[in-house]
C-alpha cells in the first residue's frame, strides 16, 4: 500500500513554514519564477517556503546529473556541497526565503529547522542512491516515482498527485538511464494502472495494479 505523510511530520512541516513567513518580512522573500536558476551565494542558505527547486549539475562529460529535490520548509545552497559545476533551477514558480549563516545562528529555531531538515535531504540522498544499485530500471523509475510520492504527494482520490512536473530525461538523469526507457517504463505504468495522469496532466502515484 502507498504510504502517505504523516501527520506529526505534516504538523512539524507546517509550524516550521509558518515560523518561516512570520519571522521576516516580505522584502526578505525572493519570488523566483518555474524554469530560473537561483544563485548559490557564498555564506548563505536558501529555505524553500513555496515550490519545489531540483538541484543539478553537469558531469565531466557534459550530461546533466539530478542531485536532489527541495520542497516547502527545505534548505539549499553553496554550504552544502562540494559538487562543482553544482546548480539549482526552480521547477514551478517559487517563494524562496535566503539567510546567512549568522542568522543561523542567532536563532534557535531556525537551526531546529535546518537540522530536521537536513536529515530529510540526507534520507533521500540514501534512498536515491539505493535505487541507482537496483538492476532493472523497471524497479528503478516505481521505486524513484514512490520516494516523489511519499515526500512530495498530495492525496487525491487515486493516490498521490505530484504537483511537479520532470521531463523524462530529468527521471532519466536521476537514475542513469535513457529518456527513451523511461519513456517506455512509464508507458507499462499506466497500462498497469500504478500509475495515473490527472486533468491537469500532473502524474498520480495509485500504488495498486500489477507488480
Amino acid at each position: 500500500m502507498l504510504a502517505t505523510p504523516s501527520a506529526d511530520l505534516s504538523s512539524t512541516a507546517l509550524g516550521f513554514k509558518a515560523f518561516l513567513e512570520s519571522s521576516y518580512d516580505n522584502r526578505n522573500v525572493v519570488h523566483v519564477t518555474s524554469g530560473s536558476f537561483v544563485p548559490l551565494l557564498k555564506n548563505s542558505v536558501w529555505f524553500v517556503v513555496r515550490g519545489m527547486v531540483k538541484l543539478g549539475a553537469l558531469s565531466v562529460h557534459g550530461d546533466e546529473l539530478v542531485l536532489g529535490l527541495v520542497g516547502p520548509n527545505e534548505p539549499f545552497g553553496a554550504a552544502f556541497t562540494n559538487v562543482e559545476a553544482y546548480e539549482a533551477i526552480a521547477l514551478t514558480d517559487c517563494d524562496l526565503l535566503c539567510c546567512n549563516l549568522a542568522e543561523l545562528e542567532q536563532s534557535p529555531q531556525l537551526a531546529l529547522g535546518l537540522a530536521k531538515a537536513m536529515a530529510s535531504r540526507y534520507r533521500q540522498a540514501e534512498s536515491l542512491l539505493a535505487l541507482l544499485g537496483l538492476r532493472r530500471v523497471e524497479e528503478r523509475v516505481r521505486g524513484f516515482l514512490e520516494l516523489l510520492a511519499k515526500d512530495f504527494g498530495e492525496p487525491c482520490d487515486a493516490g498521490l498527485r505530484l504537483n511537479l512536473r520532470l521531463t523524462h530525461q530529468e527521471i532519466a538523469s536521476a537514475l542513469s538511464t535513457t529518456r527513451v526507457t523511461v519513456t517506455r517504463v512509464l508507458g507499462q505504468l499506466r497500462d498497469e494502472g500504478w500509475l495515473q495522469i490527472d486533468a491537469s496532466r500532473h502524474l498520480v502515484v495509485t500504488g495498486t495494479g500489477r507488480r
